[in-house]
């Protein structure tokens, strides 16, 4: 009787925190910072071994600049990550200009190497990933913005001035960094600094408002894809941007625009019917289910072969 008694109270216990995990993780995506942080430490205290929980509240902790405490969660949620993606994650960037920083990165570039294997050059990918998150930094208020957007269909003032600071202190500096870097180290390619840091230029040239940046770098992010050293992905946002920007029809289906219901749709196509084909050529998925993944646009062109 004890023993049921028992289990019942940590299935109760387990169940409060999953759910006050959940009503955190909404409360962050709806910009509410303060009421996640308490309703992430609530989950936190009933169940302090989940490292899922712990990494949400830290970049809680960190777009609140509580740096401090967020570096104590992040350790904890850290402890069994050997990726690098937390070095890219944009939710991290107020901790980013402190000394522990650098200890975080250290850890997890090891880690890595130790799983993964040795990096050609692991200080070329420490730089870019940095860039890729300076890059993505302001883009938690973005999507804040868009949500705002899509629900009254005006754009919140505060929005303004986040598209300067985006364009005179990041992506111009970025740019500037990305130069700098390939004229001494040469293109990032997968083998010399990893999957995730070899997207960094591509996010940087995608995000230039100058589309003649896109098209002067479009042949080397176009072989990089080609030769299974860079990401195909990357290349057909950039190539259809190029495209669209020119008042072309796009061929890989990757940019969009809102429509007059206020709801994402993709940039006319060429020859729909075969969009498929020129995906799968590149490695990316049909259309219909990135579509329906990424903006919830249900594409229903029936797709040919040639």
């Amino acid at each position: 009787m004890r023993l049921l008694k028992t289990t019942l109270i940590l299935l109760c216990l387990a169940s409060t925190g999953l759910m006050a995990q959940k009503e955190g993780k909404q409360l962050l995506e709806e910009g509410q910072l303060l009421k996640a942080m308490e309703s992430l430490g609530r989950a936190f205290m009933e169940n302090p071994n989940d490292r899922e929980n712990a990494y949400t509240l830290a970049k809680t902790l960190a777009l609140m600049s509580e740096v401090d405490t967020a570096f104590y969660f992040l350790n904890i949620a850290l402890q069994d990550n050997n990726e690098l993606m937390p070095l890219a994650d944009f939710n991290f960037y107020s901790l980013s200009t402190s000394p522990k920083w650098d200890g975080v990165v250290a850890n997890q570039m090891e880690k890595y190497q130790r799983v993964h294997g040795r990096l050609q050059n692991p200080e070329y990918a420490k730089e870019l990933l940095a860039i890729i998150m300076k890059d993505q930094s302001l883009d938690y208020y973005v999507d804040l913005a868009k949500v705002e957007f899509s629900k009254s269909g005006s754009v919140p003032h505060w929005f303004y001035p986040l598209t300067f600071l985006k364009g005179q202190f990041i992506t111009n500096d970025n740019f500037s960094r990305m130069k700098t870097l390939i004229q001494q180290y040469g293109w990032p390619t997968y083998s010399m600094v990893g999957d995730l840091a070899a997207d960094a230029p591509l996010l940087v040239i995608n995000h230039h408002p100058d589309d003649q940046v896109r098209k002067d770098y479009l042949p080397m992010i176009k072989k990089a894809c080609e030769d299974g050293e860079g990401s195909c992905l990357e290349y057909a946002k950039i190539q259809d941007r190029v495209l669209v920007n020119d008042g072309l029809p796009q061929i890989y289906g990757m940019q969009f625009r809102y429509n007059d219901k206020r709801e994402l749709e993709p940039f006319p196509i060429e020859s729909p019917e075969y969009v498929d084909q020129r995906r799968k050529a590149i490695g990316l998925e049909p259309l219909k289910d990135y579509l329906k993944r990424r903006i919830n646009y249900d594409f229903t062109v029936r797709q040919k072969e040639q």
